[in-house]
């Protein structure tokens, strides 16, 4: 029952507003003592001539009360309490009888979403940095597809330009190719810095390097064979990443696949006139719109990322015919894609203002900062592991005869990583802090998860028990807090949609767990004596459990039924 929805409704009735404006007006008051929703009367002091406070207690009094517990005013506000009882009901048994659905809708039904993220560099690793954009992108594909839209998950590989024509010239000189095929990435990238440190001795090395990704670009058969061969071995090592995430993607065209799509941008950029020569390159004058030229040319004649990624958006368009085109990249990238969205309008494309930039922080380390050139990275894969074996640990001390604990220790790890990535607004960095994101207690991957296995155990405590619930005898402030969060599941989808942020379902999951564990501590369910008390407890029990896993799911994260 969608109380909110009905008190528009009632509202409608009585005044000559749009409903859906009605709703957005609509407010979840500061205090539960001040009711569960509020109606401000401002909006409707003009039309109707009188104050705010009379308009209030106007509606009040002719307003349809029926399954509300009552009505009040509050100066020019009207605030709504909900029959508690009824709508505690009405709630759960909507959770129990939806169970993994619940929370879906078909908000998107017939609309495809394309949606470009984690996109790593060919022959570099898997660094701690990619997981924003991974972790970020697949949830925001999770939480759409749950919406019912059809979603295209992209990685947009960075397998093309002139680094490769350094690797090639590195591979030649100092590879060693028992490790190469042992640890590739490992090896890739040591010869990849040794390039950099040889090239800042040696000038000339950089001029090989070009040579070299020339003749990759002519096609040359030895550059070929070792950028395929690069190529393959990285997705392998990035396969395994992957899978131990739970990440998948539709399409791994990356920027290599568009080298035979960038004539048409070129061809039609110079059809409309719109590309002049600036400095010898190839430019889209953007000064109207206050950025600089956006290059579709260098002097030398080769194309760049940006001719790509406008090859990108057409080939999309023209394939998937989006509704959304979304790029989950770096915010230190927003005025690449101001502009590429920018020449796609100005092509007289209408897809252009379906074109979302998805920007997040960066990952921080208080005592160093990633650089690939100089080999200073955190891969993923020892962080995964790090955290892993840090939850291992803990186990050990608490739950030493835990059953599948290497299986569990996974979860939780992998669990707090992502966690950590999606707990604040994408723009915020991240710093990371062991003792908080692997805290029991704290706002954490594991805290929640350590949650649904409380819900479990008290599940599987109480066995088979049959009997009717009552509903209305759940009338502590406690267990109201939890179903009202609980009712608001599909509010925070939509609402994460709409700002492409998936850090609000991570704090609405937080939400339903402290509120969860505020209600356990305040009933004693195992020792309940009245029959149709202690049903209704464990159906409360067991509809908030299911709302976490889903919820976490939407997330990425895995639950755990012990801890």
């Amino acid at each position: 029952m969608d109380y909110k929805k009905i008190v528009a409704e009632r509202i409608k009735e009585l005044v000559d507003l749009d409903l859906e404006f009605i709703e957005n007006l609509i407010e979840i008051p500061p205090k539960p003592e001040m009711g569960d929703f509020a109606f401000p009367c401002f909006q409707l002091a003009k039309a109707m001539r009188k104050a705010p406070q009379a308009i209030a207690g106007e509606i009040q009094e002719k307003m349809n009360k029926e399954g509300f517990e009552r009505i009040e005013t509050a100066g020019p506000y009207l605030n709504f309490f909900m029959d508690k009882g009824s709508f505690v009901g009405v709630t759960i048994n909507k959770v129990l009888e939806e169970k993994e659905a619940y929370g879906s809708c078909k908000v998107g039904e017939g609309k495809n979403v394309t949606i470009d993220y984690s996109s790593p560099n060919i022959a570099k690793p898997f660094h701690v940095g990619h997981l924003c954009s991974t972790s970020i992108g697949n949830s925001l594909y999770r939480i759409m597809e749950f919406a019912g839209y059809n979603c295209i998950g992209v990685n947009h590989l960075g397998d093309w330009g002139t680094q490769f024509g350094k690797l090639i010239s590195a591979y030649k000189k100092w590879v060693d190719e028992e490790a190469l095929e042992k640890e590739p990435i490992k090896e890739l990238l040591r010869i990849y810095v040794k390039f950099h440190d040889e090239a800042e001795k040696d000038p000339t090395l950089v001029d090989e390097g070009r040579m070299h990704f020339k003749r990759l670009e002519d096609g040359c058969e030895e550059e070929v064979k070792l950028w395929e061969r690069f190529k393959a071995l990285s997705l392998k090592e990035f396969e395994n990443v992957y899978k131990r995430l739970g990440v998948r993607f539709d399409s791994y065209a990356g920027e290599s696949f568009y080298l035979d799509k960038m004539d048409r941008v070129v061809d039609e950029l110079t059809e409309k006139k719109l590309l002049v020569e600036s400095n010898g390159a190839q430019v889209v004058m953007l000064e109207d719109d206050n950025m600089p030229p956006c290059i579709i040319k260098k002097a030398d004649g080769a194309t760049i990322y940006a001719t790509r990624d406008l090859a990108a958006v057409l080939y999309r368009n023209d394939t998937y015919n989006f509704h959304k085109n979304i790029y989950v990249v770096g915010q230190d990238q927003t005025l690449h894609f101001n502009q590429i969205f920018k020449v796609v309008d100005l092509m007289g494309y209408e897809c252009a203002e379906k074109c979302k930039h998805v920007g997040f922080g960066i990952v921080k380390f208080a005592d160093r900062k990633l650089s690939t050139r100089k080999g200073e990275v955190v891969l993923l894969e020892d962080l995964l592991n790090e955290s892993i074996s840090k939850i291992t640990e803990v186990i050990e001390e608490k739950n030493p005869e835990l059953e599948n604990k290497k299986e569990v220790a996974e979860k939780v790890g992998i669990g707090a990583i992502k966690f950590t990535y999606l707990k604040n607004k994408r723009g915020k960095d991240i710093v990371f802090n062991w003792s908080e994101m692997l805290n029991f207690e704290g706002e954490t991957g594991p805290y929640v998860q350590y949650t649904y296995a409380r819900g479990k155990s008290i599940l599987r405590k109480a066995g088979e028990i049959e009997g009717k619930a009552d509903f209305t005898k759940l009338n502590s402030k406690e267990a109201f807090e939890l179903v009202k969060s609980l009712g608001t599941f599909q509010e925070s989808i939509l609402d994460s949609i709409e700002k492409l942020e998936p850090f609000i379902v991570t704090r609405y999951v937080l939400e339903v767990a402290k509120n969860f564990n505020k209600f356990y501590n305040a009933y004693n369910i195992m020792s309940t004596e009245d029959l149709e008390l202690k049903v209704a407890m464990l159906q409360m029990v067991e509809a908030t459990c299911q709302v976490i896993k889903n919820a976490l799911d939407l997330l990425g994260i895995e639950v755990v039924e012990k801890m």
